[in-house]
C-alpha cells in the first residue's frame, strides 16, 4: 500500500505551479519576406477562358520567421494568386512589432492579439491571410522545440497521406499532354488524378474527362474541379452527366458563397460535392457545414488564417463526418490532414519546391510526414533570390 504525506502533496503541488523553462521563452526578431514565385507556363482554369480572370504568371508568398531569445526559429508562409501579395506584406509590417516580448507558446492568444492589432480591416480575407504566416510560423516554432514533426505534436493518426495531382491537368494543357502528365504524376507515386472543368463547350469537358478515365481505367480515383464556373443549372446537367465517370469529387462547381445551391447539388448527386478553398475564415466554412453544402471541406489554412484557426474548422468538420481535403501548400497540409480522424486526401503541387531545399517523399499514392521537426521545410536560396522586399522587427538572439 502507497501513502502519501501532507508534506509530499504540498511540494508536488508546488513544483506543478512554478513555471517551467518552456514558459520562459519570449520573442525576440521577426524577419518578413515578399516573394514572388514565377510559373514557368501561365496556368489557365475555367476562370480564365471565362474572362473573369487573366492567366497566373506568378505566386505571392509572405514568409515569416521567428525567432525567440533563447535560439529557437519557425517558419511559416501565406500566399496569393494574381493580386494581394503586396497587401499582404503591408498589413504584416504593421502587426509585426505586437509579438516582440511575447510567449511564443500561446498562439491563441497570440492570433487574437494580431486581430485586433488590425481590428479595422476585419477578422477574414487579406488580414487574417497575413497573420497566418505569423501563426505557422509559431506552430512550426512549438514543435521544433518539442523536437517533434508538427503531425505528431498535433496528435497524428496516420504517418503518410492519400494525395492527388492537380497541377497536370488545367483547361490550357492540350489532351495528349494531359494523358501524358497523368502517367508521369501516378509514376512518380500519386495515388490520384485532378483536372479541370468549366470550359465554355461543355462537350469539351465530356471529351477531355471520358478520354482521362479511359487512358487511367476505372480503379484511378479521379476528381474533377469547375472553378466555380457552372450556375446551378448547369451543375445539375453536368453532375449527372458525370455520374458514370465515377469521381471521387466534382469540386467548386456553383460560385464558392452559394451555400444554398451547393447543398442542392449534394443532395441530388451520387458524386460527392467538395468545395471551401477561396473561403477566407472559419465561419463562412461554418455556413456550408450547416447547410449541408459539401462532402468534402477543402479548407486552406493560409487562407483562413493559420494553423490556430485550421484546428477550429477540423473539429467542426470531423463532428459532422465530413471527408477532408485541403487546398494547396501541401507543406503545411500535410500535417494538418495526417492529424485529422477520417482519412483525408492532400493536393500534391511541385510548384512551390524551388522555395524550400527539402522535399516530401511520396510513394504508393501517399504523401509522407517527413520525420524532420516543425514543418520540416528550410527557405533555399532561390527562395532568397526571388525576394523583392524585407522587413524586421526586434533583434536577433
Amino acid at each position: 500500500m502507497v501513502t502519501t504525506t501532507h508534506t509530499t502533496v504540498q511540494a508536488e503541488v508546488q513544483a506543478a505551479q512554478q513555471a517551467g523553462e518552456a514558459t520562459l521563452d519570449t520573442i525576440s526578431w521577426i524577419r518578413l519576406s515578399s516573394v514572388a514565385l514565377p510559373l514557368s507556363t501561365p496556368i489557365s482554369d475555367a476562370k480564365v477562358l471565362t474572362g473573369r480572370q487573366k492567366p497566373m504568371t506568378e505566386v505571392a508568398f509572405l514568409f515569416a520567421e521567428i525567432g525567440t531569445a533563447d535560439g529557437h526559429q519557425g517558419i511559416g508562409f501565406s500566399y496569393s494568386k494574381r493580386a494581394g501579395g503586396p497587401g499582404q506584406f503591408a498589413h504584416a509590417k504593421e502587426i509585426a512589432p505586437a509579438l516582440i516580448g511575447e510567449d511564443p507558446s500561446d498562439i491563441g492568444r497570440l492570433w487574437t492579439k494580431l486581430v485586433w492589432a488590425g481590428a479595422s480591416v476585419g477578422r477574414s480575407g487579406l488580414a487574417t491571410q497575413a497573420i497566418a504566416a505569423f501563426d505557422v510560423a509559431l506552430w512550426d516554432l512549438k514543435a521544433k522545440r518539442a523536437g517533434l514533426p508538427l503531425a505528431k505534436l498535433l496528435g497524428a493518426h496516420r504517418d503518410s497521406v492519400r494525395c492527388y495531382n492537380t497541377s497536370g491537368g488545367f483547361l490550357h494543357t492540350p489532351r495528349e499532354q494531359l494523358l501524358d502528365n497523368a502517367t508521369a504524376s501516378l509514376a512518380s507515386g500519386i495515388g490520384g488524378i485532378k483536372i479541370k472543368v468549366g470550359h465554355p463547350d461543355r462537350k469539351e469537358d465530356l471529351a477531355r474527362l471520358t478520354a482521362v478515365r479511359e487512358h487511367l481505367g476505372d480503379d484511378v480515383p479521379l476528381m474533377v474541379d469547375a472553378n466555380q464556373q457552372w450556375d446551378r443549372a448547369t451543375a445539375q446537367r453536368m453532375g449527372r452527366a458525370f455520374e458514370d465517370f465515377g469521381l471521387v469529387w466534382i469540386e467548386e462547381p456553383l460560385d464558392a458563397y452559394d451555400a444554398t445551391g451547393h447543398a442542392a447539388l449534394a443532395a441530388s448527386l451520387d458524386t460527392p460535392v467538395a468545395t471551401g478553398e477561396m473561403l477566407a475564415s472559419v465561419a463562412e466554412h461554418w455556413e456550408l457545414i450547416r447547410a449541408g453544402a459539401a462532402d468534402v471541406i477543402q479548407p486552406d489554412a493560409p487562407r483562413i488564417g493559420g494553423i490556430t484557426q485550421f484546428l477550429k474548422l477540423a473539429a467542426l468538420a470531423e463532428h459532422h463526418h465530413l471527408q477532408l481535403a485541403p487546398h494547396f501548400a501541401m507543406e503545411i497540409h500535410l500535417h494538418l490532414a495526417a492529424a485529422y480522424p477520417h482519412e483525408p486526401w492532400v493536393e500534391h503541387f511541385d510548384w512551390l519546391e524551388p522555395l524550400f531545399n527539402e522535399r516530401l517523399e511520396i510513394s504508393g499514392g501517399r504523401m509522407h510526414v517527413p520525420s524532420r521537426p516543425g514543418l520540416g521545410i528550410t527557405l533555399s536560396d532561390q527562395a532568397r533570390a526571388w525576394t523583392q522586399e524585407e522587413y524586421e522587427t526586434g533583434s536577433r538572439p
